[in-house]
């Protein structure tokens, strides 16, 4: 590994460009500290030249939302011959997008909760008030809504009062023209990261997500002190061994690569509820991959290395 030449890609110009930098520094120094020599890049208009004249051994995408997760960066890598570390341009796309994503799951008989998407426009054409009358009469209340696209949790809310809809609309029309209602599951929730090693992926143990709000939003997800992680989580053997095996599902079947993160509820009654998978998880300092991999007795440095081999012998 000391021979190779590693490129960092994070930053980029999507909603999620300060967070995908701490990922890229924090993944810098730790693929540093196990003898690997890297560079960090930003996803800039500088990047296809840079790959060109500095051909690295290998790509880390380390950039969440847009152009890092929708498949857009890997066409470029896999155009250039450029080996990277990460899931095909193609299944990019087919995990990016929510609504996608549940519906090739729930139609392989994983469970997710009941939902529906609506375009901007349905709004306009058709009146806000009865489509989201309708809304309510279909899925019920709590409802979740989120962008049909995206990350961090920016634009998601949960509504409990249909008088709090429209501008919750409104808040996640601001990150996106298509809006993914669906029913809200109160029970654990949980983030389990696969890694895909010589065995075929792998789930490292399960973090329980306990936000002091209730709600994992942004500002959760990323101020520290205003969520409790659970690494493992507090879960009996049984919803333990059931979330593994969904995230590990989620990721075959969805034709992930190398790693991946799935979210999760686990319902009072025990069932477990997939909600939405990341192909670029965030790897910051609140970040759930990394509490996952010192869960599991491994080092950040050391899962990379080895992916970044895989990467290179493909």
């Amino acid at each position: 590994m000391a021979d190779r030449m590693v490129a960092v890609l994070s930053g980029g110009l999507s909603h999620e460009r300060e967070v995908s930098i701490r990922s890229g520094r924090r993944l810098s120094a730790a693929l540093r500290s196990s003898g690997v020599t890297v560079e960090e890049w930003d996803a800039d208009a500088s990047l296809l030249t840079r790959l060109r004249d500095h051909r690295p051994d290998a790509v880390v995408v380390a950039l969440h939302g847009g152009e890092g997760e929708n498949g857009s960066v890997q066409a470029i890598l896999e155009m250039l011959g450029v080996p990277y570390v990460g899931t095909d341009s193609r299944a990019c796309r087919r995990a990016w997008d929510k609504p996608t994503a549940k519906a090739e799951l729930a139609r392989a008989g994983l469970t997710t909760p009941e939902w529906v998407v609506l375009p901007h426009a349905t709004f306009r054409e058709l009146g806000a008030q009865p489509v989201l009358d309708a809304m309510v009469s279909t899925l019920g209340l709590p409802l979740m809504l989120k962008p049909d696209q995206g990350g961090s949790a920016l634009g998601a809310q949960v509504v409990r009062d249909a008088a709090e809809l429209p501008a919750a609309m409104v808040g996640c029309l601001a990150y996106g023209d298509t809006v993914l209602a669906e029913q809200f599951i109160s029970g654990v929730e949980v983030a389990v990261t696969v890694v895909d090693g010589p065995d075929g992926p792998t789930a490292l143990p399960a973090v329980e997500i306990v936000p002091e709000t209730g709600v994992y939003d942004y500002t959760a997800r990323y101020t520290a002190g205003l969520t409790d992680f659970h690494a493992p989580a507090r879960l009996d053997a049984v919803a333990a061994k059931a979330v593994g095996e969904l995230a590990v599902a989620a990721h075959r079947l969805l034709g992930l690569r190398d790693v991946s993160r799935t979210d999760a509820v686990v319902a009072e009654d025990g069932t477990v509820y997939f909600l939405e998978v990341n192909v670029s998880p965030g790897l910051t300092e609140t970040s759930l991959l990394p509490m996952a991999v010192e869960a599991a007795g491994r080092s950040l440095g050391e899962i990379y290395a080895g992916l970044i081999e895989r990467a290179v012998a493909r």
